[in-house]
């Protein structure tokens, strides 16, 4: 094959791999987005904090004096 054709091929391949991740970056946008619209606050309507029960008995001081 010749030097040129090489070169084109590996440059269309890198072409059309950077479209592909361009796509999937908008798509990753979209659901950070639809996510960041709807944030949940952690607040439950009765106005008391709703903490999961895996971190409710965590030290007061983590590496304090």
């Amino acid at each position: 094959m010749n030097k040129n054709t090489i070169i084109t091929i590996v440059l269309v391949v890198l072409v059309i791999v950077a479209v592909v991740q361009a796509f999937q970056l908008s798509g990753m946008k979209s659901k950070v987005t639809g996510a960041a619209s709807s944030p949940t606050t952690g607040v439950s309507s009765s106005g008391a904090s709703s903490v999961p029960s895996n971190i409710q008995n965590l030290p007061q001081m983590v590496g304090g004096c």
